[in-house]
């Protein structure tokens, strides 16, 4: 009886603690972004915890439904920067956010509800119709099967065999890099790591958990 109230007592900290935490966050986005942003954390940390009994293509459509009612804006415009990939935090204070942005926040949404990061790539591809780089989501239900696509260029989630207007180039995960040799065909490159964008955004991500200063947020 004693170690199953131990338990319990550690589960019900836990729990406090990151309630505690949520909320810091949600209060820093209202005070840096203004209300409208500390609303649409709310709105997310909500999402997030009444989407946990969801099934996995469930989750996958309230993921993408949520984030591609943002607006898309350019990296130059928002951050100053040619190239900055934002965190969660920072796309959903913005309100907006280019293609990295989009699909940065949905791939860490689907983590946080619960999706094995072997389920998941982010894939760098280029988007032949507007002849320009982009970034998408991937899910693969299973190793083999054909992935589907999370886009915030278009609202439906479709298999990869459907977007013939995608030519992948590269893709990677939480510790994974993939290189695309030719259409259909991968071959691993190494890991994550390897992108130094990825780096730098894992650092910043890892600041917010510390509730450490960042320099863009």
């Amino acid at each position: 009886m004693k170690k199953i109230t131990f338990w319990l007592l550690c589960c019900l900290l836990a729990v406090n603690v990151l309630a505690a935490s949520n909320t810091q966050q949600i209060e820093k986005i209202t005070q840096f972004y203004g209300e409208r942003a500390g609303k649409r954390a709310t709105a997310w940390r909500a999402l997030i915890k009444n989407s946990q009994h969801l099934t996995e293509r469930q989750k996958l459509n309230a993921t993408n439904t949520f984030f591609n009612q943002f607006f898309f804006i350019s990296d130059q415009k928002l951050w100053g920067k040619e190239d900055y990939w934002a965190t969660p935090y920072e796309f959903i204070g913005a309100g907006a956010g280019d293609c990295e942005d989009f699909s940065i926040a949905k791939y860490k949404m689907l983590l946080k509800l619960g999706i094995n990061d072997n389920k998941l790539r982010l894939i760098y591809v280029k988007a032949l119709k507007l002849n320009q780089f982009h970034m998408v989501v991937a899910y693969y239900p299973k190793p083999s099967a054909i992935p589907l696509i999370l886009d915030n260029l278009k609202g439906d989630i479709l298999p990869a065999t459907q977007r013939n207007d995608l030519l992948p180039i590269y893709s990677f995960n939480g510790s994974k890099l993939w290189l695309m040799k030719q259409k259909g065909q991968e071959q691993i490159a190494g890991k994550a790591s390897r992108l130094s964008l990825w780096n730098d955004l894992r650092s910043r991500s890892q600041k917010i958990k510390l509730n450490q200063p960042l320099n863009i947020y």
